[in-house]
């Protein structure tokens, strides 16, 4: 089974929580917390900030590490290194190119966390912020 490593990103603000809506792929329209794939070199704080910077145009100060995720979808097995953090500058969601990152995002408060249609493994992160 192919093996998949990624960070995700727990952006907290005023006690609420970041989530972020799918915009393309087999899981388009479900929630994640935001995240991507670890280049070749990079820790896990250094691809977190690369990535919520490419996906979201925010800079993010990674606070403290929360868990790992082991999850098997049907054609990979993901690992996903999750850390809460906190944002260095407000943003707005900007749309690039013809495929969009995300369609939407929301902030949510750890009581509204269950209301949300997050992906499978993002609701292994869901239960522990709970």
């Amino acid at each position: 089974m192919k093996q998949v490593e990624v960070v995700a990103a727990v952006i907290t603000k005023d006690d609420k929580i970041l989530a972020t809506q799918r915009g393309y792929g087999d899981f388009k329209g479900k929630w994640e917390f935001p995240g991507g794939k670890i280049e070749s070199g990079e820790s896990h704080e250094q691809a977190l900030i690369r990535e919520i910077k490419e996906e979201l145009h925010a800079d993010i100060k990674v606070l403290d590490y929360l868990t790992t995720v082991e999850y098997d979808y049907e054609t990979f097995h993901l690992t996903m290194h999750t850390y809460i953090c906190s944002l260095i500058n407000d943003f707005e969601m900007v749309k690039h190119g013809e495929e969009f990152e995300h369609d939407d995002m929301i902030w949510v408060s750890k009581e509204e966390l269950d209301k949300v249609d997050f992906l499978p493994a993002d609701i292994e992160i869901v239960k522990k912020l709970k």
